[in-house]
């Protein structure tokens, strides 16, 4: 189950919920976690009190499985953590990429899924790094690119 929180009111959770389940289906993921959609000044104040970095980024992931071993109950579905997704840095990458806005949200939803499965990068780097080549093949595998 996934929850969804737009504190910039410019999100289709609908089509967002369609996505997520895709990802997940794909994945044969069954985790629990909450997407929240919020400001660059929103993510900044994250990024500046978790991270220790004051400024604005696309998206920041907390995994549940970041720390210590997060005690599970028996028939309960698996915790995963949260996404926080800046729609100004998302719409500026969009238009940096020339790609559609929907198409960058759809990675970013990507990107922050594999986070939350324990994925991570050192760069940005998308012919090296084997999460962001596995996050563009899933994109491509799920009719992701516009």
């Amino acid at each position: 189950m996934h929850y969804i929180e737009d504190d910039t009111g410019s999100v289709d959770a609908a089509a967002v919920g369609g996505w997520v389940d895709a990802i997940l289906s794909y994945l044969g993921e069954d985790g629990d976690f909450s997407i929240h959609f919020v400001s660059d000044d929103g993510i900044r104040e994250l990024n500046r009190d978790y991270r220790g970095r004051d400024e604005s980024t696309d998206i920041l992931t907390f995994a549940i499985n970041d720390g210590e071993a997060f005690p599970m109950v028996e028939g309960e579905e698996r915790e995963l953590g949260d996404v926080f997704i800046s729609i100004e840095s998302m719409e500026r990458n969009a238009s940096a990429l020339s790609v559609d806005r929907d198409e960058e949200l759809r990675r970013l939803l990507v990107h922050g899924i594999l986070h939350l499965r324990g994925m991570d990068h050192a760069t940005n780097d998308f012919s090296s790094e084997p999460m962001l080549i596995e996050q563009e093949r899933i994109m491509e595998a799920l009719g992701f690119l516009a």
